[in-house]
């Protein structure tokens, strides 16, 4: 009985050392690991960019119709999110600095006037109201869109858009 008390205070003060060293090794580790810590902090939540909502009025025709700066030039949009692609007519593509005489029309496209030709070009941005995307994949529409359209090329690029009784609001 003896020998197992003697056993059983050795190892309560094996124990008892062991945890000594453990908590003076993570003292040491602490300081170092914070400021670590506290650097992946710093490099994972940079300061967020200002989130600007832009805002499309809905016009009496109950659409939504919007000015958009592309490439540097204007352009009128009707927003349809059931388009897949950025759509411009013939006449702004030309003064986009397309020449729809020089593309090369790939595509059959099914418009609201049925089947059409498309070529596939690239805008180097669209901004409607602030809110602006870079490189945006658009067709040029041969014959039969009477209006360009705002598509998912455009706005599926967004982190959100929402459509309200007043208000079409896209967000960067």
């Amino acid at each position: 009985m003896l020998k197992l008390t003697v056993i059983a205070m050795a190892s309560a003060i094996f124990a008892v050392g062991a945890a000594k060293a453990v908590e003076a090794v993570t003292a040491a580790r602490e300081p170092a690991a914070q400021i670590q810590q506290s650097a992946m902090v710093a490099r994972a939540a940079p300061e967020p960019a200002a989130d600007h909502a832009a805002q499309i009025s809905k016009a009496s025709d109950g659409h939504y119709w919007a000015e958009a700066d592309v490439n540097g030039a204007r352009v009128r949009f009707l927003v349809d999110t059931g388009a897949t692609a950025v759509a411009l007519t013939p006449e702004d593509a030309l003064r986009l600095g397309f020449a729809p005489k020089d593309l090369e029309y790939r595509y059959t496209v099914t418009t609201a006037a049925g089947p059409a030709r498309g070529a596939a070009i690239k805008l180097a941005s669209v901004s409607v109201a602030g809110a602006r995307v870079n490189d945006v994949d658009a067709l040029v529409i041969e014959k039969g869109l009477d209006a360009s359209l705002l598509g998912m090329t455009y706005l599926g690029r967004l982190s959100r858009f929402e459509a309200t009784r007043s208000a079409l609001i896209l967000r960067p």
